[in-house]
């Protein structure tokens, strides 16, 4: 009897210790029995976060919030959790405060960070944020908001509509027979042109005249179109004659092509103004029977003298008969 006594006795304590383990882990959310690190990081506003609640990254639980801690001097507060993965948390991690949906719980958030930067250790603080917008915050400017819209639609209702539609009230009644004046106009107007009278009328419904003229306007630029492509085609026939007699001419085919490729014109050319300059120099220097005659001053004397005494002989010859003017001629030459 005594050693199940204390056997029962040993049961019911081993399950106390369970039970309790079981609601420290899951209502206190105290990781007393777990490894892993801690972590601090700073807000200036917490939003409703309490201790024991979860700590996420990429939306899967890693570890829970141990402590809150309020720092009056730098007006912020301090948050210690404990993370049960290690090598998890780098220095360019950043820490949010996000809540699940708008009854959820509050839980802090921390990023990846790059996987190159360094690992955080021990009781070492985590960069944080408060970028993540207050539920009761969006609730406020939410109700803002509906107290707006509810003065918007008081101030539409009463004497302030009629204020409001008055003037356009009045514009319609000013204008309304130049409205209708203008209503009867566009209806002549749509009339005409469904009979087919006016310009645009003639455009919508005469359909064979202005397919007839599009067709042959078309014919027309298609022959257009065939003209100027032949023009195209003769101006090209000429251009490659033209390039055939260049290279033949480049070939020194032809008579224009030998005279400018064959060097032959050139050398008896050049020969031959040699020689005319040496004809020149001689005649210059007195020298031939062109040269003596020319560079000769007694020669051109002679000549003068003997024009002269012709011309006198011309003179006496105008009365004389034939013999005499042999005789004469004969004398004054001679």
């Amino acid at each position: 009897m005594k050693n199940s006594l204390e056997t029962r006795l040993g049961i019911f304590v081993a399950l106390a210790v369970i039970a309790a383990v079981l609601i420290l882990e899951v209502v206190g959310g105290m990781d007393l029995f777990r490894k892993g690190v801690r972590y601090t990081t700073e807000f200036d506003d917490i939003q409703d976060l309490k201790v024991g609640d979860r700590v996420k990254m990429a939306g899967r639980e890693i570890g829970r919030v141990e402590s809150i801690d309020l720092d009056l001097e730098r007006s912020k507060v301090k948050i210690t959790m404990k993370v049960s993965i290690t090598n998890s948390v780098h220095t360019d991690s950043v820490a949010r405060i996000k809540s699940a949906g708008l009854m959820g719980q509050n839980f802090v958030a921390i990023d990846f960070g790059k996987a190159t930067s360094p690992v955080l250790g021990q009781d070492q603080n985590i960069a944080s944020t408060n970028d993540t917008p207050d539920i009761n915050a969006m609730f406020a400017k939410l109700s803002s908001v509906a107290d707006g819209m509810g003065n918007v639609t008081k101030s539409f209702s009463g004497d302030k509509i009629d204020n409001l539609l008055g003037p356009l009230n009045s514009l319609l009644t000013d204008t309304h027979s130049s409205i209708v004046a203008s209503m009867a106009n566009i209806e002549l107007i749509t009339k005409q042109i469904s009979e087919g009278k006016g310009s645009v009328g003639k455009l919508i419904y005469d359909n064979n005249n202005l397919y007839n003229t599009t067709l042959a306007t078309i014919s027309n630029l298609q022959d257009t179109a065939t003209e100027i492509k032949t023009t195209f085609a003769d101006a090209r026939k000429v251009v490659d004659g033209v390039n055939q007699t260049v290279t033949q001419i480049n070939s020194g085919h032809g008579t224009v092509g030998k005279l400018l490729t064959d060097d032959t014109l050139y050398r008896e050319t050049t020969t031959t103004m040699t020689n005319l300059k040496e004809i020149l120099q001689k005649v210059n220097q007195g020298q031939g029977t062109v040269g003596k005659i020319i560079n000769d001053r007694e020669l051109y004397n002679d000549a003068r003298l003997t024009l002269k005494k012709l011309d006198s002989a011309t003179e006496s010859l105008e009365d004389q008969g034939p013999l005499s003017v042999m005789g004469i001629l004969f004398n004054k030459l001679f």
